[in-house]
């Protein structure tokens, strides 16, 4: 007899958790429906939002690779530079 009144509860319990979670999705449902210019805008605002995101992530990215760049373009041209200095002095001494 206590066996069949486990699952009798059980059952019950399952059954009232089920009402509720549809009235909640019914109710969730009807919110939706009385506001879809909201929701519509709020999907159209999104997208917009990651393809700024990504613009400026790009940007940043190339103005990074401009300065290291330009950072590595300059050791070599001091190095040229220098070099035929250097030579033009030894040259001077023999």
């Amino acid at each position: 007899m206590g066996q069949n009144l486990k699952t009798r509860l059980k059952r019950r319990r399952r059954n009232q958790y089920l009402k509720r979670k549809n009235e909640q999705q019914k109710a969730n449902a009807a919110l939706a429906k009385s506001s879809p210019k909201a929701a519509k805008a709020d999907k159209a605002e999104k997208p917009a939002k990651k393809a700024a995101a990504k613009k400026t992530a790009k940007k940043a990215a190339k103005k990074v690779a401009k300065k290291a760049a330009k950072k590595a373009a300059k050791p070599v041209e001091e190095v040229k530079a220098e070099t035929p200095a250097k030579e033009e002095s030894s040259d001077d001494k023999e």
